[in-house]
């Protein structure tokens, strides 16, 4: 927030202390954002931890490197729709995708409607969600009871 100009600070900072309360949603802006930078903020983060004792090497894993990002606690994306028909993420949720469904739309965000998000949505729903998997393994999977 501080990279902002302090106008949109304020706005910002105003919008959420008004929406402080809500409860039926969470919607996250990610403004100035950068997957490169945040991945480094966590390294950081973990290698202070591990000098000062409170993590020891062996317990780094992909569960606690998750805690140290700055979306830790939020789900990882199911889908991320991706407009203009661009075929690359732009430094977006660069961890966090690792098992995203992407949907390209041709559509320029500014024009992006309900309709185009049904048809992301229907797209989606024809999809097998595999998790770096196979449809064999996914198979194998459900029919030991694992799923």
């Amino acid at each position: 927030i501080e990279s902002l100009p302090v106008e949109v600070q304020r706005e910002l900072k105003e919008a959420i202390e008004k929406t402080r309360n809500n409860k039926r949603m969470v919607l996250n802006l990610a403004i100035s954002y950068s997957g490169r930078w945040e991945i480094i903020e966590a390294v950081k983060s973990i290698a202070r931890d591990v000098k000062n004792g409170k993590v020891k090497v062996d317990e780094i894993d992909d569960k606690l490197f998750s805690n140290y990002l700055k979306t830790a606690g939020m789900p990882e994306p199911d889908l991320l729709i991706r407009t203009s028909g661009e075929y690359r993420i732009s430094n977006f949720l660069l961890w966090q995708i690792a098992y995203t469904e992407l949907y390209i739309c041709d559509c320029l965000w500014p024009d992006f409607r309900r309709k185009h998000l049904y048809e992301a949505i229907k797209d989606y729903q024809r999809r097998e969600r595999r998790f770096g998997m196979t449809s064999e393994q996914i198979k194998k999977k459900s029919f030991n009871g694992n799923a």
